[in-house]
């Protein structure tokens, strides 16, 4: 991976020169802006963090209504925007070529668009990768042992702001054929059967 930051988002995606052009790729059904996809992906975010906090709290029980366990929820909360940087940098080291890191900051968020076309799997793979080490492994950590209250509140913090990422796997897996590629071009998503190229 060749880590290329680009500043900040402004409706555009720098182009990679010299990738080779793929005449019979298919776009996907998506998102073609930033703001529609936050129109989409907004609430489900928000109600699955709201369902993931209230479990954490219900199994807590009082004990987190002390000041022990609001500075846990304060530290999760701190830890989890931190972690927004290496879940991108996560993304990034799927991929061998460059990898161009956008911030918009405006909405809260990072991406990284990568220059090479994924396998189906290993596109999701990419996807899911930040999301299971940093949300799913904690919470479940949590559900082994509910005295690690600090871990499930970081993976019910972690796990919705991979909803966009969730998002990409859904349309992945509903629209993208056995066998074929995957790759990145501006905003967008586009598969293709490497025997059509």
């Amino acid at each position: 991976m060749k880590l290329i930051y680009k500043g900040t988002y402004k409706g555009v995606i720098d182009e990679f020169d010299g990738r080779e052009e793929i005449k019979n790729a298919t776009k996907y059904k998506e998102a073609n802006s930033t703001d529609e996809l936050m129109k989409i992906i907004m609430w489900p975010a928000n109600i699955l963090q709201l369902v993931l906090l209230v479990f954490v709290i219900v199994i807590v029980g009082k004990d987190f209504f002390e000041l022990s366990g609001f500075l846990k929820f304060l530290g999760a909360f701190v830890l989890s925007l931190i972690l927004l940087i290496p879940h991108e940098l996560l993304h990034g080291i799927c991929y061998k070529g460059r990898v161009y890191l956008y911030t918009n900051i405006k909405q809260l968020m990072l991406f990284v668009v990568g220059e090479d076309a994924l396998s189906k799997w290993e596109f999701i793979f990419m996807c899911l990768l930040p999301n299971i080490l940093f949300g799913f492994i904690p919470f479940i950590l949590f559900l082994i042992n509910t005295k690690w209250v600090f871990l499930g509140l970081l993976g019910a913090m972690c796990i919705p702001s991979g909803i966009g990422d969730y998002y990409n796997v859904y349309n992945t897996l509903r629209q993208v054929p056995k066998g074929a590629k995957v790759f990145m071009k501006g905003f967008n998503t586009y598969w293709y059967l490497p025997e059509e190229k």
